[in-house]
């Protein structure tokens, strides 16, 4: 199967139609998203074309392929206009390991969880990298609509055992594989 991972969106409706050109071009078997789909919060900018219910029939029109979780800008209004369920966390194994998908306030680099996985993915610092900690993966799908720390606008490929690391034109930032 083909992962996209993506998070941080805030509302952009600029950054998730050019994500959409992304989607349409990988075609992934599942979009897995991170959190923080339509509201900026109060430390982050406006994002660009700031357009929450865009953006909500934008992935509406994808629910079928989507697995969510919910970030902390994400209110119980957010699931009144998302036709896809955001959970706390999603865990499910792709290709034998083990795999804990996140927002990251909660469980990150610096908060591992108390149960045993393979490898970490969670959104919320809008920072794209691929790290290990011990024995555990742990990568982070940076914002695709407000990069901080001078990274990219950026997703994550997951495919045959790799982890992939892209910006939005499609060049690799990093790659590592867990098999």
């Amino acid at each position: 199967m083909k992962f996209i991972v993506m998070s941080d969106i805030h509302g952009s409706s600029y950054y998730i139609k050019e994500m959409k050109k992304v989607l349409d071009k990988e075609c992934p078997d599942k979009i897995i998203l991170l959190g923080d789909l339509y509201y900026h919060g109060p430390r982050n900018p406006l994002s660009k074309e700031y357009a929450p219910m865009e953006v909500a029939n934008i992935l509406n029109s994808m629910k079928d392929k989507i697995l969510a979780v919910r970030g902390n800008c994400d209110a119980e209004v957010d699931q009144m206009i998302s036709e896809f369920e955001m959970k706390e966390n999603i865990i499910i194994d792709i290709d034998g390991k083990k795999f804990l998908f996140t927002h990251g306030h909660k469980i990150n680099m610096d908060h591992l969880p108390e149960e045993k996985i393979d490898v970490l993915i969670y959104g919320h610092f809008h920072t794209g990298f691929i790290t290990e900690k011990g024995n555990i993966i742990i990568a982070n799908p940076g914002s695709i609509s407000l990069p901080k720390q001078n990274t990219k606008n950026s997703y994550i490929l997951i495919e045959n055992g790799s982890l992939v690391l892209k910006d939005l034109t499609g060049n690799v930032i990093k790659e590592r594989k867990f098999k």
